[in-house]
């Protein structure tokens, strides 16, 4: 993860993009590329929308806006020094606490 977000670092630098990757306009890009990912599937069936991957065409179209997300999650990730992997983990834990496993005997708080 970390080479990969060196690279996009040194892509961006070497393009002298530095200066309009700040947190809110790096926030505006990841919700725009998600927004892309979204409309792949809006106005497909439940069934449809699980066969996407089938079409070598919707395919790639799935494959590029996932990894344009992913791109500008690092790179706002990145800027502001967050461990994306350890906020994950750190998320999740949480989650598990708020969500226990029914049956388990523990309330939601």
């Amino acid at each position: 993860m970390a080479r990969l977000q060196a690279r996009l670092a040194e892509f961006a630098a070497a393009r002298d993009w530095g200066q309009y990757h700040t947190p809110k306009n790096l926030a505006a890009a990841l919700s725009v590329e998600a927004s892309e990912l979204v409309e792949i599937f809006q106005w497909l069936t439940p069934e449809e929308s699980a066969g996407v991957m089938e079409c070598p065409e919707s395919a790639r179209r799935v494959e590029d806006e996932v990894a344009d997300v992913l791109s500008y999650l690092l790179q706002f990730c990145e800027v502001l020094g967050i461990d994306v992997l350890k906020a994950l983990a750190a998320k999740i834990e949480r989650n598990e606490k708020r969500f226990p496993v029914p049956g388990t005997g523990h309330s939601m708080k």
